[in-house]
């Protein structure tokens, strides 16, 4: 009997065979024999068990770790273990090639369609029983592959032990391997279409990964862990309607707070759970907005250049310890973004750059591949498989790890073809025109299964050009977002603050300009990292002034901020004025609250939140033009802003006038729209805050004395660079 073709063995001891599931394993003879073949690299000899440990046949060796032999009695398939001999050692192993498909024709159907809605149930490595064995099972997209193998620790990174089954048509490999569990480190070997072996890779839906520098990926079990936010889930919906308010922390966990006692080491998960959590509820915010926890390589790219997009970053702990913070923030009544790279991916060797030898996730043209401001590769948006990858990882967030929101970065660089391109160097889109439809597109089919499967989460769009429509339905031709980062009032308003005070009355359309289009959009404010970095300096460090000068003019600043229509995003550190530019390497520097001043603009962020959260006015209406009304925002030549927020009938309006010179205006008056005493709910300029304490004794009465078109009005005084609030008395 020939037990094996002499060709057919070379090709599975060189590892160039495409399909070992054909011969590996037991395979029944035409005449009716069943025979056993076997490729154990290293190994003397070896025997067929049966279920009860008790030997079924010896194999006889082929060549150099191959085995073969018939199975006495045997006519059909039974289930077995492998016993293997090297001089005297002995041990036992399950044989991978024993075991039927795991993945389904439903799955098949799907994955070969593009439409997989959960694509990580189907693809990565699953810990789970198969055929009554416990192992894991793997399966990766890689059409076209000659041969895929898992390699790892387990199998000496050989990739000729553990060559993958190819399903059909749907480009996926996939293999069960028994006796593996939690904590496995593996990665795939891939021999491309013409036999060059990738280098390789890690796991594009692995749901670990190794602590980087290394770069492989962990087999984690994601089935088990107990929430307990239920309540919290339940609710979160009515959080994040945009007549709510909302007041975002961003944090990038590494460097927030570090432990120099411990060599200077970053928070783990379950510490930020209690230290960061406890202080961002402390502080009055609504919600904690992560840069990306995705597993990335580069530490400086502080997570914007992802490789492992289904994996929580191993830097701070496992899957289970970043459910625990999350948790915990749900717990403390908040909610949880994270930054989120649909944009392009870092061409690193190990992860989806030219993942099956070819262009798979990327374009292959440059010039619609490659990103020339991060040197990064874009996204194939055009293709069904990617777009499924991408929209099954978004949802992958909201239902494995209980995301309240993600925000999309860097969306003005996928809207348009050539963004940070020279003539030349981009391709136009089939009309001729430089909008990315296939992007466009893809934006608006994630922002339509995201809310289909948890409608009550938030997508926000970092988008800095007026394209229009972004937080707009996409059935009335919008890109479907919640929310949109309003880029252009950032950067005009700080513009203006950096300005010398003698010099901003010729500026003052740079505060007010804002207002032409905030209600165009469902706009947040952001105050975010990239206004803290690459030599911008600190938000303080952008004031002009003294010392207190520039303390006093990001106060004021603030209070402008918190009256203004829209959400609130803040960067860590700038609640209490750090006035270092932020070093993703360093913590915060928490020692400055030992000082009056930075104490103060902590003191008096938190009661801004406090003051926001409980004051309908300035919520109520931040998309509706209805909730906004200028008392006086022409008064260049005092650089002075008045201005009338409303809410729901019902709520008390909220009259807002800030002061951005350092001059006392005593005797001022300003118009409102109702008679009654207005009471002087926060003034930036108070004591406790480091302000010089000027203001209005809690609060001033109306005159019937007609100013700013309207028949009553407050003589009040405004102190020097503040920002104070006036509430109307109810009473």
């Amino acid at each position: 009997m020939t037990l094996i073709d002499p060709g057919t063995a070379d090709e599975i001891t060189s590892g160039r065979h495409g399909d070992p599931f054909s011969v590996l394993g037991l395979h029944g003879q035409p005449d009716g024999t069943l025979v056993a073949r076997v490729f154990r690299p290293g190994a003397e000899g070896a025997q067929v068990l049966d279920a009860n440990g008790k030997r079924v046949a010896t194999l006889e060796p082929v060549s150099d770790g191959l085995f073969a032999g018939p199975i006495p009695r045997r006519k059909t398939r039974f289930p077995y273990r492998l016993r293997f001999t090297r001089g005297p050692d002995t041990w036992e192993e399950g044989d991978p090639y024993a075991f039927g498909p795991v993945l389904g024709e439903i799955d098949e159907y799907l994955l070969g369609e593009g439409t997989h809605g959960s694509l990580w149930d189907a693809l990565g490595a699953h810990v789970r029983i198969h055929d009554g064995v416990s192992g894991v099972h793997f399966a990766v997209w890689a059409p076209n592959a000659r041969r895929v193998s898992v390699v790892g620790g387990f199998n000496d990174w050989d990739g000729r032990r553990h060559v993958m089954r190819r399903r059909g048509q749907t480009g996926v490999h996939e293999i069960f391997i028994p006796d593996l569990g939690e904590g496995a480190v593996y990665k795939y070997e891939i021999m491309g279409a013409s036999g060059e072996v990738m280098p390789l890779k890690a796991d594009p839906v692995g749901f670990g990964a190794e602590l980087p520098p290394a770069t492989a990926s962990v087999v984690r079990d994601l089935d088990g862990y107990d929430w307990r936010d239920g309540d919290w889930m339940a609710a979160r919906g009515a959080a994040h309607r945009i007549d709510k308010p909302i007041s975002v922390y961003e944090v990038h966990l590494e460097s927030w707070r570090r432990v120099p006692e411990d060599g200077n080491r970053s928070l783990t998960y379950r510490e930020h759970a209690e230290q960061l959590v406890g202080y961002a509820a402390d502080m009055g915010f609504t919600h904690i907005e992560l840069t990306p926890i995705s597993e990335y390589p580069f530490g400086g790219s502080w997570g914007y250049q992802p490789v492992g997009l289904f994996a929580p970053t191993s830097r701070f702990g496992t899957p289970e310890d970043f459910r625990a913070m999350v948790d915990a923030a749900h717990a403390a009544g908040l909610g949880v973004i994270i930054d989120w790279v649909p944009g392009h991916f870092p061409s690193d060797a190990h992860g989806l750059a030219r993942f099956d030898g070819t262009a798979l996730y990327e374009h292959a043209d440059p010039k619609e591949g490659y990103h020339p401001d991060w040197n990064t590769l874009v996204y194939n948006y055009g293709r069904t498989e990617v777009r499924n990858f991408l929209i099954s990882n978004a949802k992958f967030w909201a239902e494995e790890y209980h995301i309240d929101g993600l925000r999309v970065d860097a969306v003005a660089s996928m809207l348009y073809r050539d963004y940070s391109r020279k003539e030349g160097e981009w391709v136009p889109n089939e009309h001729g025109g430089r909008e990315n439809l296939e992007a466009i597109s893809f934006l608006r089919q994630m922002n339509e299964q995201v809310y289909a499967a948890c409608p009550d989460i938030m997508t926000i769009a970092e988008e800095s050009t007026a394209f229009p429509g972004v937080s707009a339905p996409t059935d009335h031709g919008g890109l479907g977002f919640g929310f949109k980062w309003n880029m252009g009032w950032m950067n005009d308003t700080l513009r203006y603050m950096a300005e010398d005070p003698i010099n901003r009355k010729y500026h003052h359309d740079k505060m007010t300009f804002g207002l032409h289009y905030a209600f165009s959009e469902n706009f947040v404010l952001p105050l975010s990292h990239d206004e803290v970095v690459h030599g911008k300096g600190s938000l303080l460090g952008r004031m002009p002034g003294d010392d207190w000068q520039r303390f006093a003019n990001l106060r004021a600043y603030f209070g402008f901020m918190w009256g203004h229509p829209g959400k609130k995003l803040l960067f860590m550190g700038g609640e209490f004025a750090q006035p270092r530019e932020w070093n993703h390497e360093s913590s915060l520097d928490w020692h400055l609250l030992e000082y009056g001043s930075h104490k103060g603009m902590q003191n008096l962020v938190r009661d801004l939140n406090a003051l926001y959260r409980a004051t309908p006015a300035l919520y109520e209406k931040d998309s509706k033009p209805e909730g906004f009304r200028w008392i006086d925002g022409g008064n260049a030549s005092d650089s002075i802003f008045v201005w009338l927020r409303e809410g729901a009938e019902g709520s008390a309006p909220v009259l807002i006038v800030a002061n951005f010179t350092p001059v006392t205006r005593t005797g001022y008056r300003v118009g409102v729209p109702q008679a009654g005493y207005w009471v002087e709910k926060l003034n930036t300029d108070a004591e406790g805050y480091g302000g010089s304490n000027q203001g209005n004794g809690g609060g001033r009465a109306s005159d019937p004395v007609p100013a700013h078109g309207c028949d009553q009005s407050l003589e009040m005084t405004v102190p020097p660079l503040a920002t104070v609030f006036f509430e109307l008395s109810q009473g």
